[in-house]
């Protein structure tokens, strides 16, 4: 047993105890619901039903609290509700609402617990609820693990039916009709006469009762919304340029500031000479900030021009300073002191290896975030508050800390939150809301906008995790029977909440061994261990985070080993399936590839197989060996989440993620010299080119017993397929990201 397992069941057995004497976390405390922030500035004759619903004589109005960052979170919380409020589309508005203890986030606790997804018993249920229960204590309203979809599948179905009861008990005392005779359609009640009352027309009547919570949720076989295909909201104004980013927005009496940070991540600011930069036009001030400077000015092409314009002399990074030095740490991690957990021990290893068993090194380098809209943020701070406008997936962390820069107390900071051009995990830091907010508070009452350009959002960005990985492996009779598995890397979670006044849990990162300790195989012997690296660059969450790294490790050596004991990639990944979802996901993704027909010379046909987030994912893909280079032809994946809500939505996010995946295993990679990111804008970190992109096809399954998000699990098992299918092309085993530093791609 793997000292997660037995970190696992210890904690349960305490908290157990605590629980039995009534004193764990508080049971009533748990219960009890945050309160209604729509509350705060309700207005006369306005109903408000509860978090996500309000509705006045103007129109209904949603609030859809999870980040949109392109994803289409804001259409998919606004179908659940008017599934159940029977809205249509056009017949509401949608706010991001305020940040709030109430929009906690409890699926966060699934992937956060330390048990397999497909987990069901008493002890990992137990654990989950208790995780939850933590998470709403402490109110953690963040977007991100592809958990928007299972976080709000119920909770926004049942504030939407919550708003319509109380609808239709107002209609009732308006017109002496029994609620049970009443029915709703399209924004109105419908009483038994076919009279219509708009919910507009209710709003005053309804804003005096007490709202009624004991509703039913619909079937599904009752859902008008829900499983079809629909139009989203923002696709007219992303279709015509019209929809409004943060970084689009402009304030009166705003200025522009821009910041120059040590590009030696973490490192000091010794001394800069700004003399050449304050005669320049345009420029209002030059101040020191918080590792660097800012330059604030009449426009932001002129505050970067200033800002580049500054000489400065940078203090050393706290990291190796070249990539050897980075490679080296990783490869001094396998030892007993840096072991994180050991999450898997099936079987015998040791004794199963053999004297020559096959071994294998995989690499994985650092890599950016790089979404089409930079780091920006509007902050104005006063003597009495602050507002701040930003894209940003964790509200409150941004109000905590912009509260903290000024003192004032989190109620006095109010948060717009904005549409964000992309994000893969960016928006999930707030350093540039800090940086923006210390230059606000030198000018009070005046909007500062800060925009990095891109060169300085590259060089800050914190990357995706390095990793490496070692394996060992062993087979008989045409079958894998032996695998050892080794993966280093540093905690993004650890780095991240370095950066935010939280301390990190003593206890196992779940994410060092995420897409690799939960393969859904019934190998004999099986062990996998995770080494938690330390001294390197800082890190952050990156879309799949651990998975895209460790899916390709994982996936990669495994399909070594069934080349070596013969067997069919396919077949003998759903022999060793012991998971029947799984299983199914490997059945599907074969039938639409059509596994097994002849390609022709030349090519070759890759198979690769992730679960993360809860998400079981099978690729296939196809590829020719041109004169030009390795050009991907078809790629198929097949994805089980439950429940599909929007079949247009959830083919797009495949796509997306496999796009995604492929362009990143290809080309991108950060590296460091004299401790600076070398890469500093898209030409150095090109991910796929539009004439590289494939045929993609998609089919989303439905076995799960839970539902689940598809942001990010499609990403983990594209790079592990392309590396599969090229070795089945060329005979050339790529262990190592990017592609292209070992072969062409046409």
């Amino acid at each position: 047993m793997g000292k997660v397992m037995k970190y696992t069941r210890r904690a349960f057995l305490v908290g157990a105890a605590a629980v039995a004497g009534g004193v764990a976390f508080g049971y009533y405390q748990v219960q009890k619901p945050h309160a209604n922030p729509l509350l705060d500035d309700k207005g006369d004759g306005e109903a408000v039903f509860n978090p996500w619903v309000k509705i006045d004589t103007d129109g209904v109005t949603l609030i859809t609290p999870h980040s949109d960052v392109g994803q289409g979170a804001t259409s998919m919380q606004a179908a659940l509700i008017a599934e159940e409020l029977d809205v249509d589309f056009g017949q509401f508005t949608t706010d991001f609402g305020a940040p709030s203890p109430a929009y906690y986030n409890t699926a966060l606790a699934a992937e956060g617990a330390p048990f397999m997804s497909t987990d069901e018993s008493f002890t990992a249920e137990t654990m989950r609820t208790v995780m939850g229960g933590v998470i709403k204590l402490m109110g953690m309203q963040v977007t991100g693990g592809s958990s928007s979809v299972p976080d709000s599948i119920d909770k926004l179905r049942r504030a939407g039916a919550v708003a319509r009861e109380t609808l239709k008990l107002a209609a009732s005392r308006q017109t002496g009709f029994p609620v049970a005779r009443l029915t709703t359609k399209s924004a109105a009640v419908v009483l038994p006469d076919g009279t219509v009352l708009p919910y507009t027309s209710l709003a005053a009547d309804a804003a005096n009762l007490e709202p009624v919570n004991d509703v039913e949720l619909r079937s599904p076989s009752e859902w008008r919304l829900i499983g079809k295909d629909m139009k989203r909201l923002d696709v007219v104004a992303k279709s015509t340029g019209t929809q409004v980013y943060g970084i689009d927005l402009e304030l009166p009496d705003m200025v522009h500031a821009t910041v120059m940070l040590n590009p030696r991540q973490g490192g000091e600011l010794n001394d800069y000479d700004a003399s050449s930069a304050e005669q320049m036009r345009g420029v209002k001030s030059i101040l020191p900030v918080t590792g660097g400077v800012a330059v604030v000015a009449d426009n932001t092409w002129r505050a970067i021009q200033a800002a580049r314009a500054i000489e400065f002399d940078w203090g050393p990074a706290p990291y190796p300073p070249e990539m050897g030095g980075h490679w080296k740490i990783l490869g001094d991690s396998f030892t007993e002191e840096r072991l994180d957990s050991e999450w898997r021990n099936d079987g015998e290893v040791e004794a199963n290896l053999g004297a020559a068993p096959t071994t294998a090194e995989y690499r994985a380098p650092y890599v950016a975030h790089a979404p089409l809209e930079p780091l920006s943020a509007i902050v104005r701070v006063t003597d009495d508050d602050a507002d701040v406008w930003v894209a940003t997936q964790m509200p409150r962390f941004v109000q905590n800390n912009v509260a903290l820069i000024t003192g004032l107390e989190p109620d006095r900071v109010k948060i717009h939150n904005q549409f964000a051009g992309g994000s893969f995990g960016h928006r999930l830091e707030d350093e540039h809301v800090k940086r923006a907010t210390e230059i606000a508070k030198t000018m009070k009452g005046v909007p500062v906008k800060l925009t990095y350009s891109r060169e300085e959002d590259f060089a800050h960005d914190f990357p995706r995790q390095i990793a490496m990985a070692r394996m060992k492996g062993a087979v008989g009779n045409g079958k894998v029977e032996t695998y050892d598995l080794e993966i280093a890397s540093p905690s993004a979670a650890e780095s991240q909440l370095s950066r935010q006044p939280i301390d990190m849990p003593p206890s196992a990162d779940k994410q060092l061994a995420a897409g690799a300790w939960n393969l859904p195989y019934a190998i004999p012997n099986f062990r996998m261990r995770a080494y938690r690296a330390q001294g390197l660059a800082p890190t952050s969450s990156w879309r799949s985070v651990g998975a895209s790294t460790n899916g390709f490790f994982a996936d990669g050596f495994l399909d070594e080993l069934i080349h070596e004991a013969g067997a069919d990639p396919l077949a003998e990944r759903i022999r060793l399936a012991n998971d029947d979802v799984a299983r199914k996901v490997l059945e599907a993704v074969g039938e639409m590839s059509g596994w097994g027909s002849e390609l022709g010379p030349d090519r070759g046909r890759g198979v690769a197989f992730v679960s993360s987030f809860g998400v079981p994912v099978a690729e296939v893909v196809e590829v020719t060996n041109t004169d030009s280079g390795i050009r991907i032809d078809r790629v198929f994946v097949a994805a089980d989440v439950g429940r599909v809500v929007d079949p247009v939505m959830f083919d797009n996010m495949v796509k997306g993620g496999v796009i995604w995946g492929l362009g990143h295993a290809m080309n991108c990679e950060i590296t460091y010299s004299d401790g600076m990111a070398e890469q500093e804008n898209f030409w150095d970190h090109e991910g796929m080119r539009f004439n590289q992109c494939p045929e993609i096809i998609v089919k989303g399954l439905e076995n799960s017993t839970k539902i689940r998000g598809i942001g990010e699990p499609p990403v983990p098992p594209a790079a592990p397929a392309l590396a599969n299918a090229i070795f089945a092309a060329t005979g050339t085993r790529l262990r190592e990201m990017p592609f292209n530093k070992f072969i062409d791609f046409a």
